[in-house]
């Protein structure tokens, strides 16, 4: 007879190792209850912290007091897991917390200004004692601004994901891919500094009589450098998720390789892409310094993004929270919420194209 079968033999199976015992929600609960009422004693008692110390020091007690109560009821086995899932789950709400801090707090600070006139003027003519004027001026370059920088960025950042992914070979590919790394994470201002040295003070003069001209166009240019790594890259990940049989299939059938990158692959992938798409539009329309240093800013509309200051959603935020005027607060939370709206509905409008997709369902 084996050893497994010795063992199994061994095994009398009786309502008690039947079912396992389960630690019930009460303890659980007074667990909770205790812990947190000793943290406070913690905490207070020494003086050395306020609530967000007291909560700290009670999910480690927390954790510490469900570990003993579940290794007595349950098995130390069971109790570790329970332990892990329960760091876990705080790991989740800690997470979550700072995010809710935020929405709540734009929220509840950006309605105060959540009116036509806001929407409707720009803060031309606007003194500190006016409780008027609004960031009309700011949407329309927010909008003008994303715009032309998505359609320069988004061609050349998934035609140069193609090219790395499907045809990419050698030092070349590699080279490329390098340099794409390394301005991953370029700072915002430099992309603005290499924008004012090339395209303000030596291209621009071309176009206007020999004067450097700030513009929308310019600021429209440094977003574009800033959105191009983030693009190749998450477009060339969700390339390479793609199952290869899926162009195998189309090779055998003679499909060609242009045709089988344009018909299967890129709408396999393409909520991915979309999905790095949208996070460097994000990047692009809060960006404040580039905008600052190529478009100048303006506190009147204009229309032309190719001649003239212009302004911004982030720029007009930044500008207003350090007037010294009182009403200028109001104006910045209406305008950072109003930024973070435009990138949700965005964001919301691309997924849902991408869904069409019948082949991304």
């Amino acid at each position: 007879m084996s050893l497994l079968e010795r063992e199994l033999k061994s095994v009398v199976m009786t309502p008690d190792n039947i079912r396992t015992r389960k630690l019930s929600l009460g303890v659980n609960i007074g667990i909770a209850v205790l812990a947190v009422l000793l943290g406070a004693v913690v905490v207070y008692g020494l003086g050395i912290g306020n609530w967000v110390l007291v909560l700290v020091v009670a999910g480690i007690l927390y954790l510490a007091g469900l570990f003993a109560a579940a290794s007595r009821v349950e098995g130390r086995r069971a109790a570790r897991n329970r332990a892990w899932k329960s760091l876990i789950y705080s790991a989740c709400v800690l997470a979550i917390l700072p995010l809710a801090s935020v929405v709540w707090t734009l929220i509840s600070k950006g309605v105060e200004r959540l009116d036509g006139d806001f929407f409707g003027t720009s803060m031309n003519n606007i003194g500190a004692r006016d409780p008027n004027g609004g960031a009309y001026h700011a949407i329309i370059g927010t909008l003008e601004q994303v715009a032309i920088a998505t359609l320069i960025a988004v061609p050349l950042g998934v035609l140069g994901a193609i090219y790395l992914v499907e045809y990419g070979r050698g030092r070349f590919a590699n080279t490329v891919r390098f340099f794409v790394d390394v301005m991953t994470g370029i700072p915002s201002i430099v992309a603005g500094l290499f924008i004012l040295a090339f395209w303000v003070l030596i291209v621009s003069p071309w176009f206007n009589d020999g004067q450097p001209r700030f513009s929308g166009f310019a600021a429209a240019l440094a977003l574009s450098v800033l959105m191009l790594p983030t693009i190749v890259r998450s477009t060339e990940e969700m390339l390479r998720l793609v199952p290869g049989p899926l162009r195998e299939g189309a090779y055998a059938l003679g499909v060609p390789q242009w045709k089988t990158i344009l018909k299967i692959v890129v709408p396999t992938a393409l909520p991915g892409i979309v999905t790095g798409i949208m996070l460097a539009v994000a990047r692009a329309a809060g960006e404040t310094a580039p905008v600052l240093l190529v478009a100048g800013g303006a506190a009147a509309i204009n229309f032309d993004p190719f001649g003239g200051n212009q302004s911004s959603l982030a720029l007009f935020v930044y500008q207003q929270a350090g007037d010294a005027s009182r009403y200028a607060p109001a104006r910045a939370w209406t305008a950072a919420l109003t930024l973070v709206a435009l990138v949700l509905i965005l964001t919301i409008a691309a997924k849902m194209l991408a869904r069409r997709n019948s082949l991304s369902r």
